[in-house]
Order: C-alpha cells, then structure tokens, then sequence
C-alpha cells in the first residue's frame, strides 16, 4: 500500500491536470457563450480524445521501459525512447496538418447540419490548439519514459508549472481579454508545449538522451506493433464511444449538447482518478512477471491491493464528482435547461463513475502482462454493444438520459470482463502449476 501510494499520488496529479485545465475552460467558456459552449464539445473530441488514441505511445513506452529495466539492459531502454521519440514526432506533425487543413471538413461532418452554428467556433479551437500536436505526443513518450522508471515527481514538477500557465492563460484571456473559446485554446496550446520541453528536461536528468532520434529497424518495428497494434485497436476503441456519446448527444440539440459538455468534461476529470493505478500496475507488474524477482504471488496480492483501493476511491469520486453540478450547477452556466438537462443524468454519472477505479486496476495488470489480443477484442466487443445501444436509445427519443445508460452498460461490461480474465486459470497472474493446483481444488470440490 505505502508503495502504491508513494507512485500513484503524484501520478495522479499527471492524469487530473489535463480534463481540470479542460473543466475550467468549460466554466469560463460557459459563462460568456452557451453556443460557445456547445462548441467546445466538438472541439474537445478532436484534441483531448484525439490525445487518448494516441496513448499506445504511452502504454508502449512504459511497458517496454519497465519490461528492459527489470532485466537490467539500460542500453536497451534508451534505444527504445529514441525510437518512440521519433515515431510520436512523426503522428504529431501529421496530426498538425490535418488539424489545420482538414478540421473544418471533419468538424462539419461530426456536428451534422443542425449544429452547423457552432463550426466556426469549434474549428478555431481545434485549429489552435493543433499547433501543439509534435510537443504533445513528444512530451506524452518522454513522461510514460519515467513514469516505467517508476518515477512520477519529475513529470509532477512539470505538470504542476504547466497548469499554472494554462490556469492564468485562461484567466487572462478568458475573463478579462474576452476572448473566450479561442482564449481557451490559446493557453491549453501554450500550457502543452511548456510541458512537453519539461518533461524532456526531467528525462535528460536521468541521465537518457530526450533529444536523439532513432530510426526503427523492422524488428524494432515488429516489437512496437506487437504492443501498440493491439492497444491501438483498444483506444481506438475506447474514444470512438466517447466520440459516439458525444455525436449523439449533439444530435439533441444545443442545449442538451451543452449540458453533456459540462457532464463529460467532469466525467473526465473524475475517471482519470483511476488511471495512476491503472500506471502502477504497468510499471510494478513486468517485474513481478518478467524480472529477476518473479513472483505472481506478490502480482496477485499487488492486484488485490489495487482493487480495493479502485473500489472505495470510486465511491469518492462518485460521490464527489456528482454532488457539483448537483449542487453548484451555476459555476458552469446559467441557463435553466441546460442545468436541468444535467441533473437528469446525475445518477447514470455516478453508476459509470464508480466503477471505473477498479476497471483501470484490472485493465493495466493486463497490460503489464501483455495479455494484448484479449483486452483488444474486449474493448472492440464493448463498443460494438455500446454503440448498438447509444444507436436504440437514441432512434426511441430518450435523448442525453439514454446516452449516458449507454455509458453505464460500457463501463461495467469493461470491468466484467477484465476481472473475470484475469482470475481465469489461464491468466496472466497463473503459471502453469497454479492452474495445476487450481485444477486440483475444484476437483477436490466434486
């Protein structure tokens, strides 16, 4: 537990900085401009969830970092930073270029004609903060670098200097500049870059190269994909859902697509809550799993450690998380309904919310096991469910309500299904005489 804590508190802070900065830009976005407002629902599935599917970057670089320094080949690690250094460079200028030249068109299709109002708007915000993709993804390897080094207070340090930019950009350009929406983008984009640079610095002082490319042989290739491939198809997976729930969402109109802006991005920043324990698991299990000091033992009791936390800091979270647009709805918007939009979905918020902890826990030991093709083909069978039924409640008219019922189904199939793998006997945390012995309790059983 005291080691759990000691990495996944800093580590937290990491994931929470980004969906706060986007919460108060919800705030003092909203309170100029419900159609602003509306558009940075939009806008923020093109940056933020953009930025999840990207995160096989990240799961790619932890577990190859962890996975080389628990068998002590430190030569290994940096060649593998300065490829994936190269390869985030690489997604991060396409990624720039299709912001810039192809956002208008891909905002315009996603919104549909009813929405038409609130382009403009959006595409300024996603065009602006665009111009940070090559530092984003650059900063995002560099940070999942140390983090598979178990290091989570040089990240913090740069986050916590970073937020403070993003936080008096906003107040700056938002609040007294007026800007609004574009003022949003402005400092989130600068806020990006400052962290990316530092996040290279705390690296370079671990004595690792952040500014050396390398290009990947085919091997090096093959290794990426074996692990990205999957994980990919699992983000992917993962942020087309987010990207439905919010397409359908918008479909109900202005104000109903305000209220789910105000409820994702608290969602957002109350789920990322789980990530640091879904992070320790992928840095503390290759050890366990691979390392010198192999024990599945101590994986299954780190596992068991990780499950109860998820299960209470869900109650919190949950708890928490709905009881401010219950009770402070005002912060986000004056507007009557789109605050009574809100409050119809505050319960489906908490059942999702809850259980997501846990779900993260049981979903980063499979990571860290390289169980890969399962939780793939988990996540792309929760999302054809979850699409399906987002395309029912949707057809039957039960607007933003039946959206989020969605979301509950989605979240609570992914924690099913994980828990029951990894408890199977041929789990990742199972060798083969645990299945053995397994295999001789339940026959003792009949």
């Amino acid at each position: 537990m005291k080691h759990i804590a000691m990495f996944s508190g800093p580590a937290t802070a990491l994931w929470i900085s980004a969906p706060f900065m986007s919460l108060i830009s919800t705030a003092l976005v909203g309170r100029r401009s419900s159609t602003h407002l509306a558009a940075l629902g939009p806008g923020t599935v093109f940056c933020d969830n953009m930025n999840l599917l990207f995160m096989f970057l990240s799961i790619a670089t932890s577990n190859l970092v962890a996975t080389s320094l628990a068998k002590g080949d430190k030569k290994q690690v940096q060649h593998q930073i300065s490829m994936l250094l190269f390869v985030a460079f690489i997604c991060g200028s396409l990624m720039l270029l299709f912001t810039q030249f192809l956002g208008s068109w891909a905002l315009t299709s996603f919104t549909g004609p009813k929405n038409v109002h609130i382009v403009p708007a959006a595409t300024k915000y996603v065009q602006i903060r665009g111009l940070a993709w090559p530092a984003v993804l650059y900063g995002l390897v560099a940070q999942s670098a140390s983090l598979g080094m178990k290091d989570s207070w040089g990240p913090l340090k740069a986050l916590v200097i970073a937020s403070t930019v993003n936080g008096f950009g906003h107040v700056i350009l938002c609040s007294f500049l007026r800007y609004g929406i574009e003022g949003a983008a402005w400092a989130t984009m600068a806020s990006q870059i400052v962290a990316a640079f530092m996040m290279i610095e705390a690296l370079n002082k671990k004595g690792y190269n952040a500014f050396g490319f390398s290009f990947p042989s085919f091997s090096d290739f093959l290794q990426i994909f074996v692990i990205a491939a999957p994980v990919f198809v699992t983000m992917f997976s993962k942020v087309a859902f987010y990207s439905l729930l919010t397409y359908f969402a918008t479909a109900n109109g202005t104000h109903t697509v305000a209220a789910h802006q105000v409820m994702i991005q608290m969602y957002s920043i109350c789920v990322v809550w789980g990530e640091p324990l879904s992070q320790t698991a992928q840095s503390f299990m290759p050890e366990l799993l691979y390392g010198f000091n192999r024990s599945l033992k101590k994986a299954r009791i780190l596992l068991k450690s990780l499950v109860i936390i998820g299960a209470l800091l869900g109650l919190v979270i949950g708890l928490v998380g709905m009881s401010v647009p219950w009770l402070f709805p005002n912060i986000f918007t004056p507007d009557l309904k789109v605050i009574r939009e809100m409050h119809n979905v505050l319960i489906m918020f908490f059942i999702a919310l809850s259980v997501s902890p846990c779900t993260h826990s049981l979903e980063g030991t499979l990571l860290a096991g390289r169980d890969l093709n399962f939780i793939s083909l988990s996540m792309s069978g929760c999302f054809s469910l979850g699409a399906l039924l987002l395309l029912i409640v949707s057809s039957r008219g039960y607007g933003l309500p039946g959206c989020w019922c969605a979301l509950v189904g989605f979240q609570w199939a992914r924690f099913f299904l994980a828990l029951r793998r990894l408890f199977s006997p041929n789990g990742v945390l199972y060798s083969e005489e645990d299945q053995f012995e397994l295999e001789k309790m339940e026959a003792a059983k009949l």
